[in-house]
């Protein structure tokens, strides 16, 4: 059983959780909750619903006796891929549930979070409290999608709408420069400490490692330019072949969110759209681009074990590196 202060915690930590997610979608019209232009992509209205669902599916209805579902139907419209939860809506067709409405969902959040604050205010369980951050973590992985699915929405409007004014997230820039050494030697990968982890970061196992360098700087959009206007994206041998019939078959001649305005390069941003910053990090790239970029260098993207063993002596962090 948890101790009243480590519940006061816990309960904080969730309404902040909570309310950050109402503070993200602050900016947004009704019609922004809805559209959902690609089968991968969320709708916000969705996000916010299926986040609250997971308190209440997973929490609320197993260990609340007498608990009342908000909606009878909220569990099948908002489940995921929890398979062994029961059946769920067909991912592609989210942006097609015009009902219920945003109001409903926002009521359906609060409905939650009133018997959640209220259950957090007793002794319960570890069994519970685990669940309440496997929730808390869950739910801020989904404001980070909300967030990515909501800037590819945006970004096929042609007026290239702005989410909020200060709300550029590509602008990071590197702190550190030069190369790092990593020496010969077996490393240990994987979780190592009693803070949360989601189960595939689980596993902890040694791995050999040959010496090796790694850049301490990601790559910045400067340096990706030099790659285009080198003719990156017309040179096969840069690519895998997986990757040059991904170039070729969908005319990739530029990362996400770039445009080409009177000769200048231009991207998007949630901040509507800016020139490129030659001196910020790169963003919004596939493997197959990093692969390629990497190639074009003379270098190799690291495994995801040198990644591990050398991120502990990097300021990274600021963007999802790709690795083999």
């Amino acid at each position: 059983m948890q101790t009243t202060e480590k519940k006061s915690i816990y309960l904080k930590k969730y309404l902040a959780t909570r309310q950050h997610s109402v503070e993200l979608c602050k900016p947004l019209y009704k019609e922004d909750y809805i559209p959902q232009p690609r089968d991968f992509a969320s709708p916000p209205k969705w996000h916010l619903a299926h986040i609250t669902w997971f308190f209440e599916e997973m929490i609320l209805t197993k260990y609340v006796e007498g608990y009342q579902a908000f909606h009878k139907n909220f569990s099948f419209l908002f489940n995921s891929y929890y398979q062994t939860v029961g059946d769920r809506a067909i991912r592609a067709e989210r942006g097609a549930m015009t009902r219920p409405s945003v109001d409903e969902v926002y009521q359906y959040r609060k409905y939650v979070d009133e018997h959640m604050r209220e259950l957090l205010s007793k002794t319960v369980s570890d069994e519970i409290i685990e669940l309440v951050i496997l929730g808390i973590n869950h739910e801020q992985q989904h404001q980070e999608l909300l967030l990515t699915d909501l800037k590819h929405t945006f970004s096929l409007n042609p007026i290239f709408p702005t989410y909020r004014d200060d709300f550029n997230l590509v602008d990071d820039k590197n702190n550190e420069d030069g190369w790092l050494e990593i020496k010969e030697g077996i490393y240990d990968i994987g979780h190592n400490s009693d803070e949360f982890c989601f189960d595939n970061e689980l596993g902890r196992h040694k791995v050999f490692l040959h010496d090796y360098q790694i850049s301490k700087a990601l790559v910045t959009n400067g340096e990706f330019i030099k790659f285009i206007e080198a003719g990156g994206y017309e040179d096969f041998k840069f690519w895998l072949d997986e990757g040059w019939s991904w170039v070729n078959n969908n005319k990739i001649t530029r990362p996400l969110y770039w445009y080409k305005i009177e000769d200048k390069w231009f991207y998007y941003t949630l901040a509507g759209l800016q020139p490129v910053n030659p001196k910020a990090i790169l963003s919004h790239i596939s493997f197959y681009e990093a692969n390629a970029f990497a190639t074009w260098k003379g270098c190799r993207l690291p495994t995801e074990f040198e990644w591990e063993v050398a991120s502990q002596n990097l300021d990274w962090g600021k963007r999802w590196e790709w690795t083999y």
